[in-house]
């Protein structure tokens, strides 16, 4: 593989490196449970309120998907998409210095998170169509899987960063035990709120070496169109696609089952932190270590899960991983600050902290591998000369029910009164993904 090559690939890895600590510090283990504990400070009403305002921008991005990955893939540019959603996505990040704790009206930052989101997932989605054009066939499984372990290991170095420069606890300092850098405000928790603009700045400074030495595969056939004639195109490109879709029962039982155990595991992400500060009173830092864990784990399982992808394929992988990933559901359901699988404990015990760390670090290592051999399995059943339509279908099915969990979850939550059991519904999607894995070709609609 020559210079040229090998730039591209460690330009194209460096999107999962600059993207994650959305992710990471926003969506899961720092903002999430800042936003609960020191924005609101009611952990069931902020669960409701970051199910509702995810499951909006998810809507979003199920609507427009598959429309704009038909458009990339007619017009034959994917480069001016990604600059244009890593706009959003820096905007919308930056934004969220503004959530000042015990702020009365929080619908501006949580649009403003949503706007992040939203320009970080359709940039994946655009990036991720470059993947078949990375390499030989057998080798994409190994190239996905680096580049989701290289996206863990920013992750957890970002974390790393916040815990322990800027993220402030109870007594106002970080895990270093020293007050936040550039002297922010422990009393405004301004160490903590300066995540959003720490994970903007980080993907502005990362994107450097995709932007440099990742260039489209091929020319852009539709250029000089006119946007009209483009769009028709893409449109009806899109609804031959969705015609056709009964007759490759492989494809469409993969969207189906991915659609169900995606939606469940990004419900786990996306509760994570809030379930650990209202169960088990877990502090910002607490989590920030707990997301540690896993996020490492995530980064060793996804880089050997893409080495058994090139070997075993992505089903298995994919097979593997759900499995695991049902038996830390309801695990998860079973620990609470008063007793571990059912069994009482005494006050003060560690054992439901110690458990829960255990927990995080096999839902980390599945999730990581799981979420790397998806889109390598997408590879194998879409139509390479519309591949980023079917990476915006992918995202469409991930989206179309991805409002599904968030809604479920802080609806049972509500209904309860229980955190515990508002994550049940999670064990019911991945459940309905493993069943309809069984009519999804390891190699698509290929395999005869």
């Amino acid at each position: 593989m020559d210079r040229t090559a090998r730039r591209r690939i460690f330009g194209w890895m460096m999107f999962d490196w600059a993207s994650q600590p959305y992710n990471t510090l926003l969506l899961t283990f720092i903002f999430a449970p800042y936003f609960a504990s020191g924005v609101l400070g009611d952990p069931v009403r902020a669960q409701s309120l970051w199910g509702l305002t995810i499951g909006m921008a998810g809507l979003v991005i199920a609507l427009l998907a598959p429309v704009l990955g038909a458009l990339a893939d007619s017009s034959g540019r994917r480069m001016p998409w990604i600059w244009l959603f890593s706009a959003l996505y820096f905007v919308g990040a930056f934004g969220l210095w503004w959530a000042v704790p015990g702020m009365v009206h929080v619908w501006p930052v949580l649009v403003l998170f949503a706007l992040g989101l939203i320009g970080m997932e359709f940039a994946t989605i655009f990036t991720n169509a470059l993947l078949p054009g990375l390499g030989p066939r057998r080798e994409i499984g190994r190239i996905s899987g680096s580049g989701w372990a290289l996206g863990y290991v920013g992750g957890v170095l970002s974390l790393l960063l916040m815990l322990l420069l800027l993220a402030e606890n109870e007594a106002g300092v970080t895990l270093l035990g020293r007050p936040p850098l550039f002297g922010l405000d422990p009393a405004l928790r301004e160490g903590t709120r300066s995540v959003g603009p720490l994970v903007a700045i980080w993907y502005a400074l990362f994107m450097i070496p995709f932007f440099l030495w990742v260039r489209e595969a091929r020319p852009a056939p539709a250029a000089r169109q006119p946007l009209g004639e483009v769009v028709g195109a893409a449109l009806s490109g899109l609804a031959r696609t969705l015609r056709t879709l009964p007759r490759r029962p492989s494809l469409m039982a993969y969207l189906a089952s991915s659609m169900s155990y995606r939606d469940a595991l990004n419900g786990m992400y996306t509760f994570g932190g809030i379930y650990a500060a209202g169960v088990l009173g877990w502090s910002v830092i607490d989590i920030g270590v707990f997301g540690i864990l896993a996020a490492v784990s995530g980064a060793i399982f996804a880089w050997l899960g893409g080495r058994a992808d090139r070997r075993f394929g992505p089903r298995p992988v994919i097979l593997t991983c759900i499995l695991l990933l049902v038996a830390a559901s309801v695990s998860v359901v079973l620990v609470s600050r008063d007793s571990v699988f059912g069994i009482g404990l005494p006050a003060g015990s560690a054992l439901p902290d110690i458990v829960f760390y255990g927990l995080g670090a096999v839902i980390g290592a599945a999730g990581g591998a799981l979420q790397s051999a998806s889109r390598t399995m997408l590879v194998h059943q879409a139509d390479p000369d519309r591949m980023t339509e079917a990476f915006g279908l992918y995202a469409l099915a991930g989206k179309a029910t991805s409002f599904l969990a968030p809604l479920m979850i802080g609806a049972v939550t509500a209904l309860s009164g229980s955190q515990r059991i508002g994550v049940v519904p999670v064990i019911v999607l991945f459940l309905a993904g493993l069943a309809l894995l069984r009519w999804v070709k390891p190699e698509g609609e290929q395999q005869k």
